[in-house]
């Protein structure tokens, strides 16, 4: 399986210009740890994640050092602390330094990328533009699937699982594009927080009618 057999497409992002306070309403709304952060011409300039926002001066978690730690701290690594615990813009207090995937790595190198560099998702990007996003859940979601048949078959998992997504992507009564769905051997694996019970039966009647389809594990759980 390739990134993109397991990526969530429906990516929420923030532009650079946006307020940290809005940027930390929207994770926690989605539930997600961290936000890519694009520029007006689509382009990834950053990450905001949770740990960017730890040590802020606002609930009184900013770095603090003894006199004499500070003295020897290098004036850079001091700057980049503050602007973290007391920007007010997201270009202020994201990470710069962004690890990618391409949509054609195979999940064996995104999961080496993750534990190379610590991190907990990666963006997936196509000629420098954010197209989908991986994280450590969705390895795990593509191996619990995994244990439903074999290695899957490939390009026709792959046309069903775009198809499936393109049509949920139509509909006005959910928004499970930005959770993640997984396609084995014909079978399609539901995963994530659903709206309701109603929502919840049909998006599962959505997934049958897509041609090729053989079954559908529904593995969703509705928010109350």
């Amino acid at each position: 399986m390739k990134a993109m057999d397991v990526m969530v497409r429906d990516v929420v992002t923030v532009r650079p210009d946006d307020r940290v306070a809005d940027a930390a309403k929207l994770l926690i709304s989605h539930d997600i740890s961290a936000l890519p952060v694009v520029d007006a011409a689509g382009a990834v300039v950053g990450i905001l994640s949770e740990a960017d926002l730890v040590h802020r001066e606002e609930i009184g978690t900013e770095k603090k050092r003894p006199w004499w730690l500070e003295a020897i701290t290098p004036a850079s690594t001091m700057a980049e602390e503050f602007a973290k615990s007391h920007g007010h813009k997201v270009s202020e207090v994201m990470s710069e330094r962004v690890v990618s995937a391409t949509e054609e790595m195979s999940l064996g190198e995104v999961a080496n990328l993750l534990e190379k560099h610590r991190i907990k998702r990666v963006p997936v990007l196509r000629d420098g533009k954010l197209v989908g996003i991986v994280s450590r859940t969705n390895l795990v979601q593509a191996l619990a699937s995994a244990s439903w048949a074999g290695e899957g078959s490939g390009a026709s998992d792959r046309s069903i699982r775009l198809e499936l997504l393109d049509r949920i992507e139509g509909q006005t009564w959910t928004e499970f594009g930005s959770r993640n769905v997984i396609v084995r051997d014909g079978v399609v694996h539901l995963w994530g927080l659903v709206g309701s019970d109603e929502e919840r039966k049909a998006l599962v009647a959505l997934a049958e009618e897509v041609p090729g389809v053989k079954g559908v594990a529904d593995e969703t759980f509705p928010g109350y």
